[in-house]
């Protein structure tokens, strides 16, 4: 499907269904791929100690559609939480300034280093 032509005609609406009109389950994303790896080494140079713990997010993502292609999908964050403060999209969404800035700084040191 093509959806240029869609995007510029705004009365077309585009559907897009399953080839047998049921979800797909998913493949698991390996635990020894280059990222995953690298994500392991940086987070015992940020934080010597805290280990790597693989979770399955219940947000809504398109990574089914990406991992049903072939592709590999990891949601890394480098974020800290208090577990009983967790307010991820909440109204009262918040986090702590300095755990923000290392998290964005976990992030740009892991592309850096997957990039190369």
């Amino acid at each position: 499907m093509e959806l240029s032509p869609a995007q510029a005609d705004r009365q077309r609406k585009v559907t897009v269904r399953y080839l047998d009109n049921k979800p797909r389950r998913s493949p698991a994303s390996p635990l020894d791929s280059e990222l995953f790896k690298a994500a392991e080494v940086l987070s015992q140079s940020m934080w010597p100690g805290v280990p790597v713990i693989p979770a399955m997010g219940a947000d809504a993502t398109d990574s089914s559609f990406l991992l049903n292609a072939g592709i590999p999908m990891y949601g890394v964050s480098g974020l800290f939480v208090e577990a009983a403060d967790y307010r991820t999209h909440g109204l009262n969404e918040r986090i702590k300034i300095q755990r923000l800035y290392d998290g964005r700084e976990f992030l740009y040191r892991l592309v850096k280093q997957v990039s190369q």
